[in-house]
């Protein structure tokens, strides 16, 4: 399973803590690398503050047929058609996770370009989305 994080996702812990959180991405990679081994999954993670990457990373992603993908697009999430259809390529659970609620904050966050192809979006639980996201396909898995 793999987990795709957006631009910025590297300063969390640092950017705007009272909206984003305490933990930094590496924390947050380290929690989710035991809660995915507790349910018998391995997790390859990566992270780009650049569009044209983390598109040539789902082309990767795609050639490997993935059995499931987290994604915190960041920013991207309300401007990108490029990383929509990208994410179009895959047959897999994707779940998109934000760690604010997009809905709650200034009206150009409000518009997600993924969602519909989604398989699920997780919005406003902080760090704990990623885990929820996990669990999500985690059960979903169990049912195909």
């Amino acid at each position: 399973m793999h987990v795709i994080n957006g631009p910025n996702l590297n300063m969390l812990g640092k950017r705007e803590p009272e909206i984003y959180g305490s933990l930094g991405l590496d924390e947050i990679n380290r929690e989710l690398t035991v809660a995915a081994k507790d349910l018998g999954l391995e997790l390859a993670f990566f992270q780009s503050n650049h569009e044209g990457v983390i598109l040539d990373r789902i082309h990767e992603i795609f050639e490997a047929n993935p059995v499931g993908i987290i994604i915190n697009p960041g920013a991207l999430t309300h401007t990108s058609v490029a990383l929509r259809d990208g994410l179009l390529l895959l047959s897999c659970p994707i779940v998109e996770v934000h760690l604010s609620n997009i809905h709650k904050r200034e009206s150009f966050r409000h518009k997600s370009m993924l969602a519909d192809i989604a398989t699920g979006q997780l919005t406003g639980f902080g760090h704990y989305g990623y885990h929820m996201a996990l669990n999500a396909i985690h059960q979903f898995l169990q049912t195909v």
